[in-house]
């Protein structure tokens, strides 16, 4: 009989679609490992979430999240993970706050960067990761800043794809900037710093290179469930 893997307290909901893929991923990577997967899932209010991040309250941010990993470590968690990239701007406070350690993609994905060496990167997200460089996670490492236009288009882009009516116009708008910014800006890679687009982009179809940040995210999180 297989052994079953540390218990998971995953903060979904941040859209529904990037929740169903952080599921359907971690599943098929603790199953690989010869692993039994356990899993709680907490839904959290996008609105809410939204409103938080937008107002900079990152204290409050953190407790009403702290709140949800209290709940899933009640019912058994024992270590948390977030499936979309903005709430990760109050990673520090939630550390804090929180009952179980957080797999916290801040830490990870510049650590694959440096793995990668290198050393000039550029973002595909929302509104507030690109203009914090991804709230200030990359150290030495060269982050580019795109317009303010730039800025806008992505993060409208984005958000059609959080709410499902992301179009083809959206994905090509998206395409586009992130090839002019490894053309223009001299970006070694993009990365996709937003779980929604995960299934928009890949190596295959993107047409710039890449870094999937869920993907960084989801297998650091299998490496701690089974280890």
């Amino acid at each position: 009989m297989a052994k079953e893997a540390c218990c998971l307290g995953l903060i979904g909901g941040l859209g529904p679609d990037a929740t169903v893929h952080y599921y359907r991923e971690l599943i098929a990577g603790i199953d690989k490992q010869g692993r039994v997967p356990r899993l709680l899932i907490a839904h959290a209010e996008y609105d809410r979430v939204y409103k938080l991040v937008t107002a900079k309250d990152l204290d409050g941010l953190a407790r009403y999240l702290s709140g949800l990993i209290a709940s899933m470590a009640a019912g058994g968690a024992e270590v948390s993970a977030i499936v979309a990239v903005t709430p990760h701007i109050c990673a520090a406070q939630l550390a804090a706050m929180s009952t179980l350690p957080l797999v916290n993609m801040l830490e990870e994905v510049p650590r694959m960067v440096r793995a990668r060496g290198l050393n000039r990167v550029a973002l595909l997200g929302t509104r507030f990761t690109i203009e914090t460089k991804m709230f200030g996670c990359f150290g030495e490492i060269d982050v580019v800043m795109p317009s303010t236009e730039e800025i806008e288009r992505i993060h409208g882009a984005y958000v059609n794809f959080v709410a499902g009516r992301g179009s083809d116009t959206d994905r090509e708008t998206l395409r586009k900037i992130g090839q002019t910014f490894v053309t223009r800006d001299g970006a070694q890679a993009v990365l996709i710093a937003g779980t929604d687009l995960s299934t928009v982009f890949t190596e295959s179809n993107a047409g710039f290179p890449l870094i999937d940040c869920a993907r960084v995210h989801i297998d650091a999180i299998v490496q701690r469930l089974v280890t």
